[in-house]
């Protein structure tokens, strides 16, 4: 060792002191556990750690309320957390809009900026409860969202947890929210996100956990895998079994989807986990197998890693005794949740992180208030604008009528897997707020879901300038299996139908105020019969269920602070008879992708106050093979009198060959342009996203042909049009 000092004198007190220093930090590096010094690579750590473990203690780490082990100084910690939308069930948290509604934005990074939010405020309530030595559920730092399910099926009632009915939507709100949540190091996670529920899962809910979904292989490749690819891809650290099986297998004992697929086909690096419960379904309610021992010991086979309830835990050992695993497969499976521990900082000095200091400042405010709001005004999408009747100008209306069965709920506004907040802000208050005091505001429940003879509010309505009814549905009336309690399918819709009493509610409404305007506000997380109420209302909004922020954002709607810019992530059909079967999972027949009749609204759709133009400004070439990108521009002119936002959307028609796509999205940018003013888009599409699954082959096929681009603002509305030619 060569020991460079400053060119001053130098005593020997001061050599000794450098000397007892240097001997002291070699000792202390000696001395501790290689698995506890974080200057060791990863893998070492891990295969140091479990080496120290007893077989004991590692099922005891098996399962999501991982058991503390005292003589190495491992606390408790349980991985069950929730943060669909904002930290869920943990306190004071902000509450973004439902997933369903984030995907409204067609908004990548806003989505991003969502899961950064979530993120910080994750990492700043796991430091305050570890401060207080609390281990508590929904307090940690790995998070089983996003829900990237497929929602082939608007009568699920979880799809409002979804980014929508179309995979590469799905998959690019997917992909940035996980970048948002699990932040830019590779090495070190701000938390940990899970995709779910693996693999092809969208209800029914009430006989989920018994539930077979037959679903042939193309369907697999083309729609439901293809998300789960992309956050693979996109390192994700976590990927969740769904309950049901898939064609005969229990996902979470599955060889040909978890083994096979997930782990050996894409090489996926994180950890595994079951749904909660979903191992006791294999041999309670699936009876795929005769008992937990069996089940344990398939689950660690087919790649499980942690279980979200006891049965590795309690098993494991036996399934060893009875030579059914190894002790060894038991290790490689612990050592993938032990690479997110490590990955997370729960074995470093927790000071030496660079979240350590994010505390109460960093959990619900101003900037995350007002990140919520922008979320939720981008979101919400205007389906009606009779006359242009909205905005509203505040000057001309002295008097307004906020009334409805949800207009001050708090339901309305967090959806399920929610948090809770002091700063919520409903529609009544957003509106209230919006206006002057000279202003008068009067608020009226209206009438209930289902009583479709009594209503209040009307002769109010009937006195004021203008009302907003807000209608729909809430969480628990649509919603995961016993949760949403007052639905009567356990969760799902039965139908696409409003509440009898809101359609009744509006009919009456319209009676009694025949000559002023009614904006009606439609609170629901999927796809509902607007026909019938359209004709009872001049303008309609559809606000999903919008967050902490709804009332506010809806007011900066209503009075034209900003421009309805949301568009719709799945098809809005007119009626549930124009759908397959609600338990077939073939896609023949299903969203815009593949189904061919008439429908309320497209995919995509979403109206404006203003009007926008589009003209080509560098059109793609015409032919192209595996390897190249389709790249073009389109310059996007705001012809209309206020600022606003535009989700210029390009959808590929393929060559007329069976099972192929009618349209389908590949790409899509938002983007703001200044009244009179214009921009230009930029967007690329990768020869290599055109494949589809062959069948025959069972491989991807480029299929050689024509093909046609479209550009529009939805599915159904091309603007801008140019043929292609993919070679042989």
């Amino acid at each position: 060792m060569i020991l460079l000092f400053p060119a001053k004198k130098i005593t020997l007190k001061a050599i000794g002191a450098f000397a007892f220093t240097a001997i002291s930090c070699f000792s202390y590096a000696q001395t501790l556990p290689v698995y506890k010094d974080a200057r060791q690579p990863l893998d070492t750590r891990v295969k140091s750690l479990i080496s120290t473990l007893t077989l004991e203690e590692k099922a005891s780490l098996l399962g999501y309320r991982s058991k503390a082990v005292d003589r190495l100084g491992i606390p408790a910690y349980n991985w069950w957390n929730e943060g669909l939308h904002g930290v869920a069930r943990a306190g004071e948290a902000t509450i973004f809009p439902q997933a369903i509604g984030m995907a409204a934005t067609f908004n990548e990074d806003l989505i991003q900026q969502v899961g950064d939010v979530i993120s910080t405020e994750a990492r700043a309530k796991y430091n305050l409860a570890i401060q207080q030595d609390r281990h508590l559920q929904y307090m940690g730092l790995t998070f089983w969202s996003p829900n990237i399910n497929i929602f082939r099926d608007p009568r699920w009632g979880r799809g409002q947890e979804t980014y929508g009915e179309d995979p590469f939507l799905t998959s690019r709100m997917g992909i940035n929210y996980v970048k948002g949540m699990q932040g830019n190091d590779l090495l070190h996670l701000k938390t940990a996100a899970t995709a779910k529920h693996f693999v092809a899962h969208s209800g029914p809910e009430a006989t989920r956990d018994e539930f077979n979904a037959l679903v042939d292989e193309k369907d697999l490749r083309d729609t439901y895998l293809y998300a789960f690819k992309a956050l693979v891809d996109n390192h994700v650290e976590s990927v969740m079994t769904a309950y049901n099986r898939v064609n005969g297998e229990p996902n979470s004992t599955s060889d040909s989807y978890l083994k096979n697929i997930l782990l050996k086909e894409w090489g996926f690096k994180g950890h595994v986990v079951t749904d909660c419960g979903a191992l006791d379904d294999i041999y309670l309610r699936h009876k795929t197998m005769k008992n937990g021992v069996e089940v344990a010991a398939a689950a660690i086979k087919a790649g499980i890693s942690l279980d979200c309830s006891s049965i590795l835990q309690n098993q494991v050992i036996k399934a060893i005794k009875q030579g059914l695993i190894t002790e060894k497969e038991v290790d490689n499976a612990l050592s993938k949740i032990l690479r997110t521990e490590f990955k997370l900082g729960f074995f470093d000095d927790p000071k030496s992180s660079k979240y350590a200091y994010y505390g109460a400042d960093s959990i619900s405010n101003s900037s995350h208030i007002a990140l919520a709001r922008k979320v939720a005004q981008q979101s919400m999408v205007l389906l009606k604008n009779k006359d242009n009747v909205l905005p509203l100008k505040k000057s001309n209306y002295s008097s307004i009528t906020v009334l409805g069965t949800n207009a001050a709920s708090l339901d309305a506004l967090v959806g399920s897997y929610h948090g809770v907040s002091s700063k919520m802000v409903d529609f009544v208050e957003g509106i209230t707020a919006a206006v002057g005091l000279d202003t008068r505001v009067e608020y009226d429940l209206g009438s209930n879901y289902t009583d479709t003879t009594h209503f209040g509010g009307i002769w109010a309505a009937g006195n004021s300038d203008v009302t907003v009814a807000v209608i729909g549905l809430s969480p628990v009336l649509e919603g995961e299996a016993g949760d949403a309690f007052l639905s009567a399918t356990g969760g799902d819709k039965a139908n696409l139908s409003l509440p009898v009493g809101n359609i009744a509610f509006m009919r009456a409404l319209r009676k009694g105020v025949p000559n002023k305007p009614i904006i009606a506000v439609v609170t629901a997380g999927s796809d509902v019969d607007i026909a019938a109420i359209e004709p009872y209302a001049d303008a309609i909004i559809l606000a999903w269920y919008p967050g902490e922020q709804g009332g506010n954002a809806l007011a900066d709607l209503v009075f034209g602070k900003v421009s309805p810019s949301g568009h719709l992530p799945l098809t809005f059909y007119k009626n549930e008879t124009d759908l397959p079967a609600y338990d077939s999972y073939a896609m023949k027949g299903r969203t815009y992708r593949y189904f061919k009749g008439a429908v309320q609204y497209p995919f995509g759709f979403g109206l404006s106050y203003t009007t926008f133009n589009y003209d080509w400004k560098d059109v793609p070439k015409q032919k192209y093979v595996l390897k190249d990108s389709l790249t073009f521009s389109v310059t996007v002119n705001n012809t209309g009198k206020i600022d606003a936002d535009e989700v210029v959307q390009a959808y590929i028609q393929y060559p007329n060959l069976e099972r192929m796509p009618v349209k389908e999205l590949k790409a899509f940018k938002r983007i703001t342009v200044s009244q009179g003013q214009q921009q230009t888009v930029n967007l690329t599409i990768p020869v290599k996203e055109l494949q589809k699954w062959d069948m025959k082959s069972h491989k991807w096929r480029l299929y050689p042909g024509i093909y046609q681009l479209h550009v529009g603002d939805n599915s159904a509305s091309t603007k801008l049009t140019k043929s292609f030619t993919i070679a042989q």
